[in-house]
C-alpha cells in the first residue's frame, strides 16, 4: 500500500468514526476514556453492582438515585485516577 492510499484509508476511517473528545482535560484522559469505552463492565463489576442494589432492595427509587449515582461517579474516577497515574 502506498503512503497516499494508507492517509485515505486514514482519513475515510477518521470521517466515520468521529472523535469522542469527552471532557478533554488532557491527552491521558482521552485515552482513558477510550479504553473506557472498549474496555466495557466486566462480570466483577457486575457482580459488585448485583450485591450493591441486592443490600439497597426496598429503598425508594429516588433515594437509590443518592446513592447509587456518587459511587458511580467515585468508581469512575478512582479508575480514571489510577489509569492516568499509573501511565
Amino acid at each position: 500500500m502506498k503512503y497516499a492510499d494508507y492517509l485515505t484509508v486514514l482519513d475515510n476511517h477518521i470521517a466515520s468514526h468521529p472523535l469522542k473528545l469527552g471532557d478533554g482535560e488532557s491527552v491521558l484522559a482521552l485515552l482513558y476514556e477510550s479504553y473506557e469505552d472498549l474496555q466495557g463492565c466486566n462480570r466483577q463489576i457486575k457482580g459488585d453492582f448485583h450485591e450493591l442494589y441486592r443490600l439497597l432492595d426496598g429503598i425508594p427509587l429516588t433515594e437509590l438515585d443518592r446513592i447509587i449515582n456518587p459511587v458511580c461517579t467515585l468508581c469512575w474516577d478512582y479508575e480514571q485516577s489510577g489509569f492516568i497515574h499509573g501511565v
